[in-house]
């Protein structure tokens, strides 16, 4: 059976809308994709392989040119194949839903990856590995699927015009769209609908997966990130309707918020975070009534709420961001407002601790410096070399998120460690002395000690992003804040 005879067997076996009746319609449609000459064959049976050789033979055939974004394109538009219809796959869902909130995500994570929406291929080839630190055990990836995002390009998207089809990335007309050079290809997506706030919003996964079950959660209206009341009433509502999820917000301004701000959204997943596992260092009060209150233990500067009660839970984490908005403290560099320009916002992440609701609101500050001008509340420049992107939702709970780069330049700074001939980049050569006349390297110890680095590096940076370091200075600017929320 030649590699199109199977997939036309795949996409009748699949939860597609087809059936056996219509296998000569697929395979003519398939056709019409690849081209008609002898297909290419494929490796093994799997369905990635044989969409891989399907892509091969429509290169050979000239239906496509070779370069990546057509190859991709076509891809999906096969995946799409195998992919049920938005209106049944959300029925199914929902159906399924009745059961248990996991059975659902369960049959919508399964079919993501099964029809390579979420792109476990590239996902696989990240690197990973815990880090102890003085704040727990920190999670390091090197991300290898997408390329390193730059803050200033960042910054300027956001106020770029939008003008184009769809308007962003994250709009519900991706689902099915074709894609273009310079765009992802969709054909395969789906989106789930569900309603916050008496609105309709979308619930996604990510294609480039950063943890369990990465999702999105994604506005209907293409609107720019907000952090409100709204935010934390939209939070704790998609916890109560996904109990096994977290979900928390980027903030809303440039260099602390996320890479995407032009479009209202949140990202979620079954992931427990290193931040989601740090004590209380000490409880406070808000005067809201059924909240639990206190400071994390954590490098950047968090206020942790519990509770039943999701609107009391609401007004106190709206406490805390209207008190956020407004406050200035010249000792410690916060200041909330420079020539009119607006620099506080808050990170808030939502989820269940058996009955209760937690939700954890994080203190942001984007002030920029002649001494910092990459951000006062930013990785600073002596660490940069090993992470200089804006410090995002996932971040802040603890898990790093680093450049490829540093898959080989790091192999760089274990040979110059080992004294071996070496192509260690500049950057790394403070960085990689202090190593060297701290610890005894041997060929057996230079992976851990530099992971080990790396995860003390990262630490570094949440530091440089918490507005109330953990000195004497930073606790009592700390605790004056907490005294101004009231």
């Amino acid at each position: 059976m030649s590699s199109l005879e199977q997939f036309v067997q795949v996409v009748i076996d699949s939860p597609s809308p087809y059936t056996n009746l219509d296998r000569i319609y697929v395979h003519n449609r398939i056709l019409g994709l690849v081209g008609e000459d002898q297909p290419v064959e494929a490796t093994d049976e799997q369905v990635n392989s044989l969409v891989d050789a399907l892509v091969k033979t429509a290169v050979q055939n000239g239906k496509i040119e070779g370069a990546q974004s057509d190859r991709s394109i076509l891809a999906d538009q096969l995946m799409d194949l195998v992919t049920p219809l938005p209106s049944i796959l959300n029925q199914r869902f929902w159906d399924k839903y009745q059961v248990s909130p996991k059975a659902a995500t369960d049959y919508f994570f399964n079919l993501s990856k099964t029809n390579d929406y979420i792109k476990t291929r590239a996902i696989a080839k990240n690197v990973s590995f815990p880090a102890e630190t003085d704040f727990g055990e920190l999670e390091i990836t090197i991300n290898l699927s997408k390329p390193e995002k730059d803050p200033k390009a960042i910054a300027a998207a956001r106020n770029q015009p939008q003008d184009g089809y769809p308007l962003c990335q994250l709009c519900m007309q991706n689902e099915g769209y074709l894609g273009r050079l310079g765009y992802p290809s969709r054909s395969n997506h789906r989106i789930i609908r569900m309603t916050l706030g008496g609105e309709t919003w979308g619930f996604q996964y990510s294609p480039y997966a950063y943890f369990n079950e990465h999702s999105i959660f994604l506005d209907q209206i293409h609107r720019p990130m907000v952090i409100n009341r709204q935010t934390f009433t939209n939070l704790l509502e998609i916890v109560k309707q996904l109990p096994h999820y977290f979900v928390g917000s980027n903030a809303d301004l440039p260099i602390v918020g996320g890479s995407m701000l032009s479009h209202e959204h949140y990202q979620g997943g079954r992931h427990v975070f290193p931040m989601m596992k740090a004590p209380i260092a000490r409880t406070i009060d808000l005067g809201v009534a059924g909240v639990e209150a206190g400071i994390v233990k954590w490098p950047m500067s968090t206020i942790r709420l519990v509770g039943s009660d999701v609107v009391a839970l609401t007004d106190a984490a709206v406490k805390i961001h209207d008190a956020w908005m407004n406050y200035s403290d010249e000792s410690v560099d916060v200041r909330a407002f420079t020539d009119g320009t607006r620099h506080h916002t808050t990170t808030p992440i939502a989820y269940k601790d058996g009955e209760n609701y937690v939700l954890d609101v994080v203190l942001r500050d984007n002030q920029t410096s002649d001494e910092f001008p990459d951000g006062i509340f930013h990785p600073h420049q002596d660490v940069q070399h090993i992470k200089k992107e804006n410090i995002g939702l996932i971040e802040v709970m603890g898990r790093a998120i680093l450049p490829a780069r540093l898959k080989t330049e790091l192999v760089e700074v274990e040979k110059y460690l080992l004294g071996q001939t070496n192509q260690m980049a500049g950057m790394h050569q403070a960085w990689a002395d202090q190593l060297k006349s701290t610890n005894s390297i041997t060929a057996e110890n230079v992976t851990a000690v530099v992971n080990a680095a790396v995860g003390n590096v990262f630490a570094r940076v949440l530091a440089d992003a918490g507005v109330f370091k953990w000195d004497d200075a930073g606790e009592a600017a700390f605790a004056r804040f907490i005294s101004a929320i009231n």
